[in-house]
């Protein structure tokens, strides 16, 4: 089976008083693949502006924006309609026998092909963060099924989730530090942890897609925003998506957008304004992901 749903994506910037804009990057539109058809898209603005597409060199859409008129309130609209069959889990795939438990036999082409996701980017100056590693395969606990099951069930039972206006993305250590987060401090946390296992991974925003929105609620975290997961390569599945924050690896919910190497790549709505420091009042985000209908997914024949 696949979904046909709706994205709407709608942020607004407040100030005091009429301030002007230099150029402004979105990342809304979901990955074509093998999961994603897109139907229709648009992007529009509350203040005239002219409006082109992108691809970055991780084969991301980009949305650019110039303003050529100043304004005291600036709203974003992004809206996308599309199929989305899903993403299937690591029982799924049969691994091939390199990458079943850790660390995973890369062949020397696929080194050079991942070896931007398989470096370490964050600092561990007090070596928590490695001994946290550590603790993963700690009495030869090296299946790599097993290993990644722990670590979600991991976060879903010492972490805790919080939400904060401050824009940007925690440390590992900072987040290994607090047991707290959002969506991408997990998501950051989790890749770094990873690629000192020797696991290839990278860092995923896009939309999280939560039934319980089509019946006016709340239910899993993250949603009715942006979302950011993890994707782990490994040898006879490829990139295979787990969501630490909700503990999933499978199902309709996750709609990738952008990949990234680190959170700072895959910024989902990014900018300048110019005015006064005080000028600034705040900002507010509406996501909302629903379904219009199924279909049948012609691959499951």
């Amino acid at each position: 089976m696949a979904i046909i749903g709706e994205i709407t994506h709608t942020t607004t910037y407040r100030y005091a008083k009429p301030v002007t804009f230099g150029t402004h990057r979105a990342m809304f539109l979901p990955r074509r693949g093998s999961s994603t058809r897109l139907l229709r898209w648009s992007a529009s603005t509350s203040l005239p502006s002219k409006v082109h597409w992108v691809t970055d060199s991780r084969s991301n859409a980009v949305t650019v924006m110039d303003f050529s008129e100043p304004g005291s309130e600036l709203t974003f609209t992004f809206k996308v309609r599309g199929i989305y069959f899903g993403i299937k889990g690591l029982e799924t795939f049969p691994l091939e026998p390199r990458a079943e438990e850790v660390p995973v036999q890369y062949t020397p082409d696929e080194w050079t092909d991942l070896a931007g996701y398989l470096r370490p980017h964050a600092d561990d100056p007090d070596g928590s963060h490695a001994a946290w590693t550590k603790s993963f395969v700690a009495g030869d606990q090296d299946r790599t099924a097993d290993l990644l099951r722990r670590m979600l069930g991991t976060f879903r039972s010492d972490f805790s989730y919080r939400g904060r206006d401050a824009e940007g993305t925690q440390s590992p250590v900072e987040t290994l530090r607090t047991k707290s987060g959002t969506c991408r401090d997990f998501a950051w946390l989790m890749i770094e942890t990873l690629r000192r296992l020797g696991f290839a991974a990278r860092f995923v925003s896009g939309y999280l897609y939560d039934a319980a929105l089509d019946g006016g609620a709340v239910g899993m975290t993250g949603s009715g925003a942006t979302h950011a997961w993890v994707q782990v390569f490994l040898p006879g599945a490829g990139w295979l998506d787990y969501d630490p924050t909700n503990r999933l690896s499978a199902g309709f919910d996750l709609i990738p957008v952008a990949i990234a190497r680190h959170p700072g790549q895959a910024v989902p709505l990014a900018g300048s304004w110019y005015g006064d420091s005080g000028d600034y009042l705040g900002m507010s985000i509406n996501v909302a992901v629903h379904k219009l209908g199924e279909m049948l997914d012609p691959s499951e024949g």
